[in-house]
């Protein structure tokens, strides 16, 4: 996991309230384990059209928001069901940072444990971020982790964003640090192994490999 301080750039605005963790990755491509390669398949039922071909019309397939690392959404993102493959999918598309009124918990969770800021933001200035890019595509969206700010300027006579986010101290330090599950354990490498050598001989032991 790298570690996150800023995110800056385009930002994709997907304009719609409880996008279930289906329809960001559909369960038919739910066959590895691994983290990459679902990209090309989120929002897999909004984003081609029947005949497999991209509709120009959705968010991701316009050419303004093409390579944007900002996400902005609507209220309770990541809902329903907890597979681990939404956020890889997401992550895999090519976005850094998520911007909703609110997210479903564990996906927010998952998000954290591979990188991906969700940033929690009230509705109108969620809003304000969809009128600014409507408005100009080109405008970058700043979310400074550090600071815990999101900041864009006006654009189209539009009064620009400048707005602070709460978010667990925790999930910040191992953002901050690219510290997932396993580097969290291994920060403590040094008490683990003087445990080890310390620990009666007659106790149970996981073999090493």
């Amino acid at each position: 996991m790298e570690p996150v301080n800023v995110v800056q750039g385009r930002a994709c605005p997907i304009d719609l309230n409880d996008v279930d963790t289906d329809l960001i990755i559909p369960k038919q491509f739910l066959k590895s384990v691994n983290k990459t390669g679902f990209g090309p398949f989120a929002f897999n039922e909004r984003r081609y059209l029947d005949d497999g071909s991209p509709d120009p019309d959705f968010p991701m397939n316009r050419p303004e928001h093409q390579g944007a690392p900002v996400l902005v959404a609507g209220r309770n993102f990541g809902c329903g069901s907890s597979r681990e493959h939404a956020p890889w999918a997401l992550q895999d598309a090519g976005f850094d940072a998520i911007i909703a009124p609110s997210f479903a918990d564990i996906f927010r969770t998952n998000c954290a444990k591979i990188g991906i800021v969700c940033v929690e933001l009230d509705e109108p200035a969620v809003r304000r971020l969809f009128d600014l890019i409507v408005a100009d595509p080109s405008v970058e969206v700043t979310v400074d982790l550090e600071e815990q700010t999101v900041t864009a300027p006006g654009a189209g006579g539009l009064e620009g964003v400048d707005a602070s986010f709460d978010i667990d101290q925790h999930t910040k330090h191992c953002l901050l640090n690219g510290l997932d599950d396993i580097a969290l354990t291994l920060e403590h490498a040094g008490d683990i192994d003087a445990y080890e050598a310390s620990r009666a001989a007659w106790r149970p032991a996981v073999p090493s490999a």
